[in-house]
């Protein structure tokens, strides 16, 4: 196998150094595998993408009977809005993204789901701050919102996310919701009890999901968590 690595982009943001890069991965012999790294943390990689997916999955599939506004906060790689764009009632799709450079990625056409994004007129990216925008004093009202920011609700990129995890933080969030509407988000762990009783106590159903698979990078089997709440 030829020997490929390539730095896309490098950006000093807020949250550190940000680093956009693609190579070759005996692990994945067939693709060009993307991965996005923060202060040399790995974040994210197009190759293992399955609990992102299913994040919009379990959260629009049982929703197929109307028109969906869906907001989604954090970009990264595409892979939860490509996912949400495959579900034909989604009428309008809002990506809110803190870091310009992950927006530009996608605009510049640099990482494999840019096309399927910039290409449908319903999908709109937002440079923001997800949490203001769902927060006490906003006025946007949606289906679906989708979040996938922090590795989990205790471990966050940035300590000012803390208080949206709490009661207080979700119940702002819910006030964005239309009737029916469902909130649902990613995490690499399973979420602690003060979190879940946090959600318990805001909205009337919550339920836990595992998402197992193969990680081929580690060689060994993962899991990710789903948390759907209505």
């Amino acid at each position: 196998m030829a020997q490929y690595f390539k730095e896309l982009d490098y950006q000093k943001t807020p949250l550190g150094d940000l680093v956009l890069r693609c190579r070759r991965s005996p692990s994945v012999p067939d693709e060009l595998v993307y991965e996005v790294t923060i202060n040399h943390e790995m974040l994210m990689s197009s190759s293992v993408d399955t609990s992102e997916r299913e994040l919009a999955r379990l959260a629009l599939e049982g929703k197929k009977d109307r028109p969906l506004d869906v907001l989604i906060g954090g970009l990264g790689l595409g892979c939860t809005a490509a996912a949400a764009l495959d579900y034909a009632n989604v009428r309008r799709l809002v990506v809110i993204e803190l870091l310009e450079p992950v927006i530009a990625w996608h605009r510049n056409r640099l990482v494999p789901m840019a096309d399927k994004l910039m290409d449908d007129p319903r999908c709109t990216l937002v440079e923001g701050d997800f949490f203001e925008h769902v927060g006490p004093d906003s006025d946007h009202r949606y289906d679906a919102i989708l979040l996938d920011i922090d590795h989990t609700p205790e471990c966050w990129l940035h300590d000012r996310h803390r208080g949206f995890y709490t009661s207080t933080g979700l119940g702002a969030l819910a006030r964005c919701l239309r009737p029916a509407g469902i909130f649902a988000i990613w995490s690499a762990g399973r979420p602690a009890a003060e979190f879940m009783d946090a959600l318990a106590a805001v909205f009337p159903s919550v339920h836990e999901q595992e998402i197992a698979f193969f990680n081929p990078h580690l060689n060994e089997n993962y899991s990710d968590w789903v948390i759907t709440a209505v």
